[in-house]
């Protein structure tokens, strides 16, 4: 086999391995879009706009933190300085 041959077969290879890796990239580029819409869906219908995503976990955390302290309150301290 001459050496352009081998270079040739080079070319052609790493050509096909380009191609492969565009390939994949566009079929997982494809799927992140298809996760994004899913997403934002779901946020649409528990009323959240993306914008407000950020103060949105604050404020679920906020009242998360709230309900936690309401709940030891409630707990009398003699039994959670026995645990």
């Amino acid at each position: 086999m001459s050496d352009y041959d081998k270079k040739l077969n080079q070319i052609k290879e790493s050509l096909d391995k380009a191609n492969n890796l565009r390939i994949r990239a566009e079929a997982r580029l494809e799927q992140l879009n298809r996760q994004k819409e899913e997403i934002l869906s779901e946020l649409k219908e528990l009323g959240v706009e993306p914008e407000n995503l950020d103060s949105e976990i604050k404020k679920l955390k906020d009242e998360i933190e709230d309900l936690i302290s309401k709940a030891e309150g409630l707990i009398p301290e003699e039994l959670i300085k026995n645990n």
